[in-house]
């Protein structure tokens, strides 16, 4: 019994200290693992865009749902406290131009969501996979460092 209770007591230590770890994270990691989720789920439909794989509807339409989820998490990660610092490649614009700059992922969210649903085959992802990461370059121009 004793040792139940102690593995008991272990497992709640285990699961607070991950919960208090899981709270402490920071807004820049939080969007910088949304942001990099994005890029890894378009990675596979724009190597189907450039003719380098084959069309599969599934993870075309598995990215468009994750961009939608990501579209609707990030402007909240974006506080006026986490301009500087962890390797952010955030710049200043973003702050200067907030309401555009939350605009764009609100353009992104809607965009995915339309283009999910009007992508059935490889024909309408050509024609309308390009418009949603459009979204992207477009802010990544304007509101993202350059990598050096």
């Amino acid at each position: 019994m004793k040792r139940q209770i102690g593995l008991a007591l272990a497992a709640l230590t285990a699961f607070s200290m991950t919960a208090a770890f899981a709270q402490n994270t920071s807004p820049i990691k939080e969007r910088q693992d949304h942001l990099e989720a994005i890029g890894k789920a378009v990675k596979d439909p724009v190597k189907m865009f450039k003719g380098e794989a084959d069309f599969d509807l599934a993870k075309v339409q598995a990215a468009l749902k994750l961009m939608q989820d990501k579209a609707a998490l990030l402007p909240a990660l974006f506080p006026d406290d986490s301009k500087e610092g962890e390797d952010t490649e955030a710049l200043p614009a973003i702050w200067e131009n907030k309401a555009d700059f939350e605009g764009r992922f609100k353009k992104l969210g809607d965009d995915a969501k339309a283009a999910a649903a009007a992508i059935t085959d490889k024909a309408t992802f050509d024609a309308k996979f390009k418009d949603v990461m459009g979204n992207c370059s477009s802010c990544h121009k304007k509101y993202r460092k350059e990598k050096s």
